[in-house]
């Protein structure tokens, strides 16, 4: 089951469980039960203020985000759910750098606490470039159940993946 690999790094106990969710026709009651809700956060602008609305409440002295925006052609498949980027331009005699986070377009129709869990982790690479232990921690200094919800966007996935892009959760 190629959806699998979404649990690589998993114990084998737990991706027995998600095997007997998928194969009982289970995981789509799961994740209704678990995140009912959807978002309106769907415009490049709606994401940017709901983006720069996270990043004063926790990470005030970070540097600041010029550009926060849906992107059509991230590869989900790959894991690329978001990208923080940091653009160096020479401006006269000065170097002059530019935050930007894209956020894939898959999010758009996907329960708020994804779309939460995926921007806070784009947010922690603001102070943390590497995903090391105080990348996680700042991440769940954001968002406390940072890792169940981790964890529930990776069975999201991969419902998408068995769905074949047909109609999201």
């Amino acid at each position: 089951m190629s959806v699998l690999r979404y649990f690589n790094a998993y114990p084998a106990a737990t991706q027995a469980q998600v095997r007997e969710l998928i194969e009982n026709g289970r995981l789509d009651d799961y994740l209704q039960r678990r995140y009912p809700q959807r978002h309106d956060i769907r415009s490049d602008r709606a994401l940017y203020d709901y983006t720069i609305e996270l990043k004063q409440q926790y990470l005030r002295s970070s540097a600041a985000l010029h550009k926060v925006v849906y992107q059509n052609k991230m590869d989900v498949l790959r894991n690329v759910l978001g990208l923080h980027t940091t653009i160096s331009r020479v401006q006269g005699g000065r170097l002059k750098s530019k935050q930007e986070i894209r956020i894939a377009s898959l999010f758009k129709e996907a329960p708020p606490e994804f779309l939460e869990m995926v921007v806070v982790h784009e947010l922690a690479h603001l102070k943390e470039s590497d995903h090391n232990k105080s990348f996680y921690q700042l991440c769940c200094h954001m968002l406390p159940d940072y890792h169940q919800v981790e964890f529930d966007l990776r069975l999201y996935l991969a419902q998408q993946e068995l769905l074949g892009d047909k109609q999201p959760l």
